[in-house]
């Protein structure tokens, strides 16, 4: 039992003058109190209380050791206490991919310090999975299915991926209508190797398209300039193309045949007892996201 416990039950033994009476207000059977009683006794080499049948008050010992728990116990809830209603403050770190980072999380960030005068943000855009741990981050946005990582997952809303082209270039090109059609167009692909396969479809009925471009580009912000300048097929997060489409600059092609949405999660390293700024920032964060038009619409798909 933890000694702060057996404290809490000594005090209260004293403080009722009965261990029947002491196990009912703590909610403790009375057995269970008189072993943690016995167990402090042991360990101090000192009786505590005199029993009798009739009743029990400390000894000497008991009655020293009943102020100086008294105190102690009092100092060790004001110091939780404390710590509960600690203010908002301190060096928040939070990571996001870099594109829907600066788009829609470095808004929340810059709102949330505005509330938040004693907190200070490191924002850390990049397109990996970084570690909570080893990278010391406090909060993280991921986009995508989540491994069995032990991190605790908020969920905020769901992106499609869609296939777009320009109309300038379904102009010259034609629409395809199946993915077998794309093989015949060109596209603009975000690594560096000359082909790739496309997915279309769900998990149980999906089909790779093989697919090849003469541009290709590892930055999804110049290979959106370029889908929409009209060099070609372009694949990308429905986020990242949704200013385009309701633009009229870009149009969404092979609808039918788009894979289900994937999720978007706000991922911390622990369920309870996070620190005050963590639990502000999860709140403030995960109701804007969830609010955002582009994290509704693949719930909708």
């Amino acid at each position: 039992m933890d000694r702060l416990d057996e404290l809490a039950i000594f005090v209260r033994i004293v403080e009722e003058g009965s261990l029947a009476r002491a196990a009912s207000r703590l909610r403790r059977s009375p057995p269970a109190v008189t072993r943690a009683l016995a167990s402090l006794e042991g360990r101090l080499g000192v009786r505590l209380i005199d029993r009798t049948t009739r009743r029990l008050a400390p000894t000497e010992a008991g009655r020293l050791l009943h102020e100086r728990a008294r105190v102690l116990l009092g100092d060790y809830e004001a110091a939780t206490l404390g710590v509960r209603e600690a203010p908002v403050r301190g060096l928040l770190r939070i990571a996001a991919p870099v594109q829907f980072g600066r788009r829609h999380v470095a808004p929340i960030v810059v709102a949330f310090l505005d509330v938040h005068p004693d907190v200070e943000i490191e924002l850390m855009l990049n397109d990996r999975n970084v570690d909570l741990i080893d990278d010391s981050i406090d909060v993280a946005v991921r986009i995508g299915a989540l491994a069995d990582s032990g991190l605790t997952a908020q969920p905020v809303g769901m992106l499609k991926r869609l296939w777009v082209a320009s109309p300038a270039y379904l102009g010259r090109h034609g629409t395809p209508q199946t993915p077998k059609d794309v093989v015949d167009h060109e596209a603009v692909l975000g690594t560096f190797r000359r082909a790739q396969a496309w997915t279309f479809g769900s998990s149980r009925r999906s089909r790779g398209v093989r697919v090849a471009g003469r541009f290709r580009v590892d930055d999804v912000e110049t290979r959106l300039q370029a889908v929409v300048a009209g060099r070609g097929i372009g694949h990308f997060l429905s986020y990242q193309v949704a200013n385009e489409l309701a633009a009229g600059r870009l149009v969404r092609l092979l609808r039918a045949f788009e894979p289900p949405a994937i999720p978007v999660h706000l991922l911390t390293k622990g369920r309870t007892n996070r620190a005050p700024k963590i639990e502000a920032f999860l709140g403030f964060a995960a109701k804007r996201l969830q609010a955002l038009p582009v994290l509704k619409a693949g719930r909708r798909g």
